[in-house]
C-alpha cells in the first residue's frame, strides 16, 4: 500500500501516475493534430461524437470524479459543462442529447483546448499537493486518476473510429491524415495466407477474470470492475482457428450469397441486412467489379490476406454458420490468451501508427490474439457471479449496460497498448458495425 512505502518510493509513485496522466493527456491531443477546424464538429450518428466532444468529456471526467471533490474551493472552468459534455451518468445530473452533440459549435475547439489545459493543471497540483501533505485521499485520487486515465484511452479509440465514420460520409473519401503509405493492391489468390489450421484445447477448470487486488499506482494492475470477481468456469474441449478470418475468406462467403441467404442469419440479423441493405462489410464498396476499402489513410484496393473488420455480431455469427464453424466464448477466448502478443514488437496497436489490420505474421501458434481487430464473442455481456459495481456515479461506467449486448475481446489496431490485457471486456450491441471488429472460428470438438 502506498502509506507503507518510504517518502522516496511515495515520491516515485505519485511521479509516475503523474507522468502517464500527462502523457495520455497529450497523446489525445496528438490525434488530433491532423483534423481541420472543420473536422471536429462531425457527427454522422448518434452512436459517434465529435472529435470536440470527446476532448472535453474526458476533461470533464477527472474534473468531474477529482476536482470537484478531492480540490477545496475549486472553481470550475465553466459550470456549464457538467452538462454538455456529461455522457450517460445520472447520478451527477441531466446530460446534453448524444445524437444532437454536433451541433455545439460553442465552446469552440480553441475553448476546448483550454479547458483540457486548465483540467490538466489542476490534476498536476491536487496530487502533489496531497503528497505533499501525505493526504489520506491519496490512495483514492491514484485509483481515481488511473481510472480516468483508462477512460481516455478508450476515448482516443472512439475518437479515431468516430472520425473514420464521419468522414466516410463525404463522397471525396477524404483521408484522416496525410499518409505517405501506398495504395495496396490485392494479392493474388495463390498468394494468400495458407489456409486455417484448427488448434485443440481440452476441457478444463480455468479461472476467468481478476480479483483486482493489485497496486492502483501501477497501470498494469488496472481493471475495469466488470471484469472482477475472478472465478471458476468449466471449458469443453473446442478447436480454434490459428488466425483471424481474412478479407478473401470473407468475400468468398460475400460471392456464394452469405448476404441473401436467410439459413445463416439469426432473425434480427437478417432484418438488419434487409433494413440496412448491407451487402458487404462496412467501408467496403465495388467500383468496375472491384473491391476498394475506406481506411484512415484514405481509400485502398482490397487487400485478401488482411484481417476482416467492421463487421457486426450478426454478420460474424453468419460468417461462422456458413463457415460449418462458430463464434468463440468469451471464456474459451480468455482461457487461451497470452500475454505475449502485448510485449512491444507484437500485436498490431494504435502506438505503432498503422491503424489498420495487417497480415498475420508472428510466429506464435495462436496468431493475432491482441490487436488489429476486436474479436466478436458468442457470450452476452453480463455480470460474472458476485460482481459488484463500485460505488457511487462511477459504478455506473460499466454495470448498467449489461443487457442486450455482445462481449468482444482482443482490442484492435487503434486500441492503447497499455490498455488491453486478457481480462478487458469490450461490450457493443450485435448490429454495431463501425468499431474494429472482426471474427475468429471455432469449432466443437
Amino acid at each position: 500500500m502506498l502509506e507503507q512505502t518510504t517518502s522516496v518510493e511515495k515520491s516515485n509513485d505519485v511521479e509516475r501516475v503523474l507522468a502517464d496522466f500527462v502523457n495520455v493527456r497529450n497523446f489525445s491531443e496528438k490525434l488530433c493534430e491532423p483534423l481541420k477546424p472543420e473536422d471536429y464538429n462531425l457527427q454522422a450518428i448518434a452512436e459517434t461524437s465529435p472529435a470536440k466532444w470527446h476532448l472535453a468529456h474526458t476533461s470533464w471526467f477527472f474534473e468531474t470524479f477529482i476536482l470537484k471533490k478531492f480540490q477545496s474551493n475549486y472553481s470550475c472552468f465553466d459550470p456549464q459543462y457538467e452538462y454538455l459534455f456529461n455522457s450517460y451518468y445520472n447520478s451527477i445530473g441531466e446530460q446534453y442529447p448524444r445524437p444532437n452533440r454536433g451541433l455545439l459549435s460553442k465552446p469552440d475547439v480553441e475553448e476546448i483546448y483550454r479547458y483540457r489545459q486548465f483540467v490538466t493543471e489542476k490534476i498536476q497540483q491536487l496530487l502533489n499537493q496531497l503528497a505533499d501533505v501525505n493526504s489520506d485521499s491519496l490512495i483514492e485520487v491514484i485509483s481515481l486518476i488511473r481510472l480516468g486515465i483508462n477512460h481516455e484511452q478508450q476515448h482516443q479509440e472512439l475518437l479515431l473510429t468516430d472520425i473514420k465514420y464521419n468522414l466516410f460520409q463525404n463522397p471525396i473519401f477524404p483521408a484522416y491524415r496525410d499518409s505517405s503509405e501506398p495504395v495496396v493492391h490485392s494479392l493474388p489468390e495463390d498468394k494468400s495466407l495458407p489456409p486455417v489450421e484448427w488448434i485443440a484445447f481440452d476441457e478444463q477448470l480455468v479461472s476467468i477474470g481478476d480479483n483486482q487486488t493489485d497496486s492502483p499506482i501501477s497501470q498494469s494492475g488496472f481493471v475495469y470492475d466488470n471484469e472482477t470477481p475472478k472465478h471458476k468456469f468449466y471449458r469443453q474441449s473446442f478447436l480454434v482457428a490459428n488466425r483471424l478470418t481474412t478479407n478473401g475468406e470473407y468475400l468468398k462467403f460475400i460471392e456464394q450469397g452469405g448476404y441473401s441467404d436467410p439459413q445463416y442469419w439469426l432473425s434480427d440479423g437478417w432484418d438488419a441486412v434487409r433494413n440496412q441493405k448491407w451487402q458487404a462489410p462496412l467501408y467496403w464498396y465495388q467500383q468496375d467489379g472491384n473491391w476498394y476499402i475506406y481506411t484512415l489513410n484514405g481509400v485502398q484496393s482490397l487487400q485478401l490476406d488482411q484481417p476482416v473488420t467492421h463487421v457486426s455480431y450478426y454478420e460474424a455469427d453468419a460468417f461462422a454458420r456458413w463457415s460449418g464453424a462458430r463464434l468463440l466464448t468469451e471464456q474459451e477466448w480468455e482461457s487461451i490468451a497470452t500475454g505475449k502478443s502485448l510485449a512491444k514488437g507484437f500485436g498490431n496497436f494504435v502506438e505503432d501508427d498503422v491503424l489498420h489490420p495487417v497480415v498475420a505474421k508472428e510466429s506464435d501458434k495462436l496468431k493475432q490474439m491482441f490487436g488489429d481487430v476486436w474479436e466478436w464473442t458468442s457470450s452476452a455481456y453480463s455480470a460474472y457471479p458476485g460482481f459488484k459495481p463500485a460505488a457511487g456515479a462511477v459504478g455506473e461506467y460499466n454495470g448498467k449496460f449489461m443487457c442486450n449486448q455482445y462481449v468482444l475481446r482482443g482490442g484492435s489496431c487503434v486500441t492503447s497498448r497499455s490498455h488491453i490485457r486478457k481480462t478487458y471486456r469490450n461490450f457493443f450491441y450485435p448490429d454495431a458495425r463501425w468499431q474494429f471488429s472482426g471474427i475468429r472460428l471455432a469449432r466443437d470438438s
